[in-house]
């Protein structure tokens, strides 16, 4: 196992005028917070410079990944190997609202700032979790259809006493970090007819606020935007994939991405590429690193004729994070035709390859791969699969491209449905993952699944209405009967990995129940930590895999946990709240994971004996009206609610309890069902679909409902064998 040493990986840090930087060695043993003095006075005073020397004060959590490497490892040993067994809860902290949770929290000189859903920022005291603020932009929850995977948030960003956060319906926003109270608020849609959203965090990078935007299942042109830190002003834009292709391109990387695309379709279609989640920052080099995400269409052939790369769908773009302009790309999958996207997490660290020391880039995207690839110049170093892949034959390291297994996967061309591993969610999905510099190991939370893609005949014509996915295929197909169901789910599985880099192999792996779990947290008190979709908190021994400590969590947990110290004192965060694309779309395969939506902050510290506040039981599913539909109206309600209502309450109308599940309607929810389809619950996020279905589809829609509320009746206890517990 390749040992990297802490004192080289900080020794390596430098600052944007050349001067090395050393960590404070007291600070490292000891986990006391170090503040700057000019600091203390204002609340989130961070700017570079203070992130770049993150390890001078390990206490404190200043940026996503916790440093512009986004390596999420601590310097922090007070809790360690041999006393994590005394972690206790802390103190707690309940959300507004139950619904997914993936935030990271930012710390800051004692203060903890999140986010939940709907993008709600809250400002607690990290000793304690008492509220400081609470700031809620008002997010329009008419458009949480436009949101693919339920309306969560991946946290905030801070610098110069302000706190930033993406809100779901697309604007970015600077909050007083003392006060709570807006500074400014940008839109950063570039077309207003199209479903743009906005679920991951910002970064703040030589003083510019950057930030993407989701929206690629819903037909949309992707960018990475830049806007000043003190103004919003927009200071650049990147766009991701080109634009009509009878216009100039923007720029270099348009100019080289326009080659790779035929036709005209994706303009009309959007083309897709958002860059949704994944950023990394190196300051010796001034790169922005952006994972960009898949195509609109999935299908390439009608997105892009079945021909070319591409570009930049799925892959690395660097560029230059003063002005945006192209510096170079590695893509991950050309073509990409299965939603594999590159907005997984990045790693940037230095690994000795073939007896030289190099600055690495590194990534396991939704495709399989993990990859390891120069960050100065996107030379592809190594790559190997870290999950069974069957849509691949491999890497050809001549080329730096897979070698795609057409028989398996290219549903375009031999028209079959096709069953492709992995699939939509990936290998590997937005959980984060983390880097030991002294293990030498990355820990993974992978995913091992498959799902079905299957071509469709015509080519598809853009959905004026835009709470609907526009993929271009069939995909997600399911049985509809519990036994089916329950065959399937078990083939969905998760997994955590410790994969050493340099070898391309794995250490250890643990096994779990079902697909997201949360992403990890390492530390020096050689410690990884992660929650797991079936509602736990655990730490791992960092270089064995050895679980040294469980506790209940009371939900699922999908997010990335933190650690850091206020007074001496360290502990450890986790972000809990069952949710997201999971237990929405695909919701009957969720339930393996036994859990309910419960959103809160759970902080720990050695020898906590706070109390673990639990959700209530189900309420009890109530008789259904009659059946009195015939079999034609029934089926026609079934391809409606299929097509238009899945992606929300769940395939087949199984929710995974994050949203309601249709099979368990109330007496008054079915006297006021066209209310309710026609905008009766936006407050609630429901959008109106009175543009969508006249009166007679949203009748069929019910009656399809109905019977599977009778269904429900007779499967009886065949949904209790789902959970995995």
């Amino acid at each position: 196992m390749t040992q990297i040493g802490l004192t080289s990986h900080v020794a390596s840090r430098i600052t944007p005028a050349g001067v090395p930087l050393k960590p404070l060695l007291t600070a490292l043993l000891l986990g006391v917070l170090v503040t700057p003095a000019w600091a203390a006075d204002v609340p989130a005073n961070v700017d570079g410079k203070r992130i770049i020397a993150a390890d001078d004060e390990p206490g404190n959590w200043m940026s996503h990944g916790r440093t512009y490497d986004e390596q999420r490892y601590s310097p922090l040993e007070k809790i360690n190997d041999g006393n994590v067994g005394q972690l206790g809860l802390a103190w707690s902290y309940k959300l507004d609202l139950d619904r997914g949770v993936e935030a990271t929290p930012i710390v800051v000189d004692g203060v903890m700032y999140t986010t939940g859903p709907f993008s709600v920022v809250y400002a607690l005291d990290a000793r304690n979790g008492k509220q400081i603020w609470k700031y809620d932009p008002q997010s329009d929850r008419s458009r949480a259809g436009e949101a693919c995977c339920d309306a969560v948030n991946r946290g905030v960003a801070v610098w110069n006493g302000k706190v930033y956060v993406g809100v779901l319906d697309g604007r970015l926003e600077a909050i007083d970090a003392k006060t709570g109270k807006k500074v400014w608020s940008v839109d950063t849609r570039n077309d207003h007819k199209r479903s743009y959203t906005i679920t991951g965090a910002p970064r703040v990078v030589n003083g510019k606020v950057i930030i993407g935007n989701g929206g690629a299942e819903f037909g949309v042109r992707g960018y990475v935007t830049a806007y000043d830190a003190e103004s919003g002003k927009q200071a650049w834009r990147f766009f991701t994939v080109p634009g009509d292709p009878k216009l100039p391109p923007e720029g270099k990387g348009m100019e080289i991405a326009a080659k790779t695309w035929y036709g005209d379709a994706f303009v009309e279609q959007g083309g897709g590429g958002t860059a949704w989640d994944s950023f990394a920052f190196d300051p010796e080099l001034n790169l922005l690193y952006i994972g960009v995400g898949n195509g609109s269409l999935w299908d390439p052939k009608w997105r892009s004729q079945a021909k070319g790369d591409n570009l930049f769908l799925s892959s690395i773009v660097a560029v230059n994070a003063d002005t945006g302009e192209y510096v170079w790309h590695y893509q991950t999958t050309p073509g990409d035709a299965w939603d594999f996207t590159a907005t997984q997490h990045m790693i940037l660290a230095e690994l000795e390859i073939k007896g030289k020391q190099r600055k690495v880039l590194m990534q396991a995207p939704k495709n399989g791969f993990f990859y390891v690839i120069d960050r100065a110049t996107g030379e592809l170093l190594s790559a190997k699969g870290i999950v069974p892949q069957n849509w691949t034959k491999g890497m050809d390291m001549k080329t730096g491209r897979p070698i795609v297994d057409e028989e398996n996967a290219a549903y375009w061309k031999n028209g079959k449905r096709n069953l492709v591993t992995p699939a939509f969610w990936g290998a590997h999905d937005w959980h984060p993952m983390s880097y030991n510099p002294k293990t030498g190991l990355v820990y993974i939370p992978a995913h091992i699944m498959s799902a079905y893609y299957e071509h469709i005949p015509d080519a598809p014509k853009r959905n004026p209405f835009k709470s609907v996915y526009q993929l271009g295929l069939k995909t997600g197909m399911m049985p509809e009967g519990p036994d089916g169901l329950l065959e399937m789910a078990k083939t969905w599985s998760g997994k955590l990995i410790a994969w050493d880099p340099v070898k391309q192999e794995p250490a250890w792996e643990v096994p779990y129940v079902t697909i997201f779990n949360g992403g990890t947290l390492s530390t020096a008190g050689n410690l990884v930590f992660e929650g797991s979709s079936d509602g736990r908190v655990i730490a791992y021994a960092a270089d064995t895999g050895k679980k040294l400590w469980e506790q209940p969590a009371a939900s699922g947990v999908m997010a990335a946990p933190i650690t850091y110290s206020v007074d001496g004192e360290q502990y450890v965060t986790f972000m809990a709240g069952w949710g997201g694309a999971f237990s929405t779309f695909a919701g009957a395969l969720s339930l393996r994971a036994g859990v309910q939506p419960f959103s809160q902050v759970l902080t720990y510290k050695l020898g906590g004996i706070a109390k673990l506040q639990e959700p209530a039981p189900p309420a009890n599913t109530p008789e259904p009206p009659p059946l009195v539909a015939d079999a034609a109206t029934v089926e026609a309600g079934a391809k409606l609610y299929d097509g238009h209502c899945s992606q929300c309450h769940g395939i087949h109308a199984v929710s995974g309890g994050v949203l309601p599940d249709l099979r368990k309607l109330t007496t008054d929810k079915h006297q006021m069902f066209l209310g309710i389809v026609y905008g009766g619950r936006v407050p609630d996020g429901m959008p109106s679909f009175a543009d969508a279905f006249d009166a007679k589809e949203v009748d069929q829609i019910h009656q399809y409902l109905i019977k599977r509320a009778h269904d429900l009746k007779t499967e009886g206890g065949a949904w209790d064998k789902f959970t995995a517990q």
